[in-house]
């Protein structure tokens, strides 16, 4: 096979989370192709020709796969790389899911006990936070406020029909761009180091409704009149939540994350308020919180189910975000201690546990494996949420020298969960308990919880 040359080929399998490997007539190896599906007929572009792993772009399907069996409902489907699975219904999606994850751990343990995706109690308009860029659509074209178009870096696919994201949601994104676009405000090119608009991210709160809006610009703009122009527009929608705060950010780093070095607030306040099982927590625009609050639920109460009796136990919650997890915890246990790195987060779970009562729910900010050599309780369990890349090889071992029980690990990310894994078995413990949470329905995303058990 040759770089750069078209090839056609079936797809027999789908690697986590998006690669299939397609069989080609008269080649021994199969050629990787992201964004296609079982069963699929395809034609791609060779762009990798090594001899064991060679990858493809897909450029066609040139038949369906016998799992597709419904038009995407999002309009904006094929142009936009937010969801994959749109042409699977919902059922199929799940069971696609789960068998990837399945695949994965059954390689490193055979009886791996993973036989159930739970499903999201909210199928569509389940994000709580979207992070809308500005740009164009085309180079030189009119202002657009969106997503990056799929395998684009540059372009912007405007996105006002976006089915994952919540109404309210969708019609501040549309008042936004139609705002910017009649006043001619120009968007910030990235390579040119100039204009203005950069990014939308807009919360809404599941059960309270509350919703915060942040404008990110850059410093090279003076636009007081305009921005007090734009909190009115934006306060006449007519929305089913109501607004908790409109700010406005600066950013002038180089790169393309959202981010803020100054914050101001037009309209109310720069935080927001959610409730999960009876509990209450803050978040502000950055905090880390589960994009679907509903699908958080199922999580955590199958995470509270694995964890099993802590009456009187002390319970570390590693890598605890905004230490959603320790407070569900806490009500049962003697002490929970929470370790983050992300200082903002360890401050926001301080407050929260202040307001929900929990005094004896205790957050660190730090790395956990420098944390935990200052931490002079002994844990009687552990709850493991690591980022998608997984454990620090050398705060593995650090964590499993306790020699605790039972560990309860979350992964956003089945592969670091694979790679980890086979350290566990080397300490001696066991899976006895997993499932497949879908908190990301019709995209490629899904949790894995696995309660581990010392032999």
């Amino acid at each position: 096979m040759k770089k750069n040359e078209f090839y056609e080929g079936e797809v027999i399998s789908l690697r986590f989370p998006n690669k299939g490997q397609v069989e080609v007539e008269g080649e021994e190896v199969p050629v990787l192709v992201k964004n296609t599906l079982p069963g699929q007929k395809i034609r791609f572009q060779l762009k990798k020709a090594r001899k064991n792993r060679p990858e493809g772009t897909l450029t066609e399907i040139l038949k369906p796969s016998d799992i597709e069996n419904q038009i995407p409902p999002c309009p904006h489907f094929t142009g936009c790389g937010g969801c994959s699975y749109q042409t699977l219904d919902y059922p199929g999606q799940l069971k696609l899911k789960l068998s990837q994850v399945q695949k994965l751990l059954m390689d490193v343990y055979p009886e791996f006990p993973l036989k159930d995706c739970a499903a999201s109690p909210r199928q569509w308009e389940y994000r709580n936070k979207m992070e809308f860029s500005f740009g164009d659509e085309v180079k030189d074209g009119p202002l657009a406020l969106g997503l990056h178009r799929r395998g684009s870096f540059y372009d912007i696919l405007p996105v006002p029909e976006c089915h994952i994201v919540d109404e309210d949601l969708r019609k501040i994104l549309i008042a936004t761009l139609a705002f910017f676009r009649e006043r001619g405000i120009a968007f910030y090119h990235k390579m040119r180091h100039e204009g203005v608009l950069r990014h939308l991210l807009v919360r809404k709160a599941w059960k309270t409704g509350q919703i915060l809006v942040c404008l990110v610009t850059t410093s090279q703009w003076e636009g007081d009149g305009v921005l007090s122009d734009y909190k009115e527009a934006l306060l006449q929608l007519s929305l089913e939540g109501e607004y908790a705060g409109i700010l406005h950010m600066t950013n002038d780093s180089l790169s393309d994350v959202v981010r803020s070095d100054k914050t101001a607030v037009l309209y109310g306040r720069d935080y927001i308020y959610e409730e999960l099982l009876g509990l209450t927590f803050k978040i502000s625009p950055f905090s880390f919180f589960q994009t679907n609050s509903a699908g958080a639920e199922v999580l955590y109460q199958i995470v509270r189910e694995y964890i099993g009796e802590i009456k009187g136990k002390v319970v570390f919650d590693l890598y605890s975000g905004t230490g959603t997890i320790a407070q569900v915890l806490a009500p049962v246990a003697k002490k929970v201690v929470g370790i983050e790195i992300v200082e903002e987060a360890v401050e926001a779970a301080r407050e929260n546990a202040k307001r929900n009562g929990l005094d004896h729910c205790i957050f660190l900010a730090g790395d956990v494996l420098k944390l935990l050599d200052e931490v002079e309780e002994t844990p009687d369990a552990i709850v493991l949420d690591p980022p998608r890349e997984g454990v620090h090889p050398k705060a593995i071992a650090k964590i499993l020298e306790y020699g605790v029980e039972r560990i309860v690990y979350i992964s956003c990310k089945p592969t670091s969960l694979a790679r980890d894994l086979e350290v566990f078995l080397q300490y001696g413990y066991q899976p006895v308990r997993a499932q497949c949470v879908d908190m990301f329905p019709w995209t490629r995303g899904i949790e894995t919880v696995v309660r581990l058990d010392k032999k």
